[in-house]
């Protein structure tokens, strides 16, 4: 059997399917560059909120003007805790599995702040196995958007009073509470012994963008290499055949 060149035109549109590959490659690779210096950007942010002076938790005429940008700000805020209202949310932390311990704080104004007080193990789920100060408290932590339908793959059951993720609209209508703020409180770690363990908030983001764009890169330009070689060996084969 020979090897029988082919054809310009089978040569031409062979290129132009290698150039468009290698493009897509390419193009890949600078949509990566972009994502890492979006990540890279939110990471600074983040960090210079969490290394930022406490401020006072936003009041209700603030709530419109929350955005994003706003997460994990340090706030503190004064107010009582209404136990009867508290609720669980599933949560798996470096202690195992359990619970978020989720309280709304009154304010004197009247308005409430769902907090964050910690984790529980599951076999602490009773509130006699947790604190719970009495009086007003001050609550200092990282400020969090609420977490709207639950968790993958998992909706929040209100009915059933099931939360697989902090939800605050959700959680205040389910209590009848009115006037909740649309963000939670993270409480801060006291160093007490005593449950709920507080501090437990994970800031961290995969930051991996780099290295998938040397690799879309990496691969453009071994198809631009090896695409090219090929062309020009089966174009000196016949330079001067023309088509059929």
């Amino acid at each position: 059997m020979t090897d029988r060149p082919r054809s310009r035109a089978g040569l031409v549109a062979l290129g132009v399917v290698a150039a468009c590959l290698v493009l897509i490659l390419a193009g890949l690779g600078v949509w990566q560059v972009q994502r890492l210096h979006w990540k890279t950007d939110l990471i600074a942010r983040t960090e210079a909120r969490l290394a930022g002076p406490v401020q006072n938790a936003p009041a209700p005429e603030d709530w419109a003007k929350l955005a994003a940008d706003d997460e994990y700000r340090r706030i503190t805020l004064t107010g009582q805790y209404r136990f009867q209202d508290e609720a669980l949310a599933q949560a798996v932390t470096q202690f195992g599995a359990g619970f978020w311990v989720m309280t709304p704080l009154e304010t004197p104004q009247g308005w409430m702040v769902w907090v964050n007080r910690g984790f529980v193990p599951q076999d602490a789920r009773d509130p006699a196995d947790r604190s719970q100060p009495q009086g007003d408290q001050q609550v200092t932590g990282l400020m969090r958007m609420s977490q709207p339908d639950g968790a993958f793959l998992r909706s929040n059951d209100p009915a059933n009073d099931r939360w697989y993720s902090r939800d605050t609209a959700a959680l205040a209508q389910s209590r009848g509470l009115d006037r909740a703020a649309p963000y939670f409180i993270d409480r801060a770690d006291d160093q007490s012994a005593d449950l709920p363990r507080g501090g437990l908030t994970v800031v961290q983001f995969r930051n991996s963008h780099l290295s998938y764009a040397l690799t879309w890169f990496t691969m453009a330009l071994g198809l631009a290499l090896a695409s090219g070689y090929l062309l020009r060996r089966e174009w000196q084969k016949n330079p001067s055949r023309s088509d059929p």
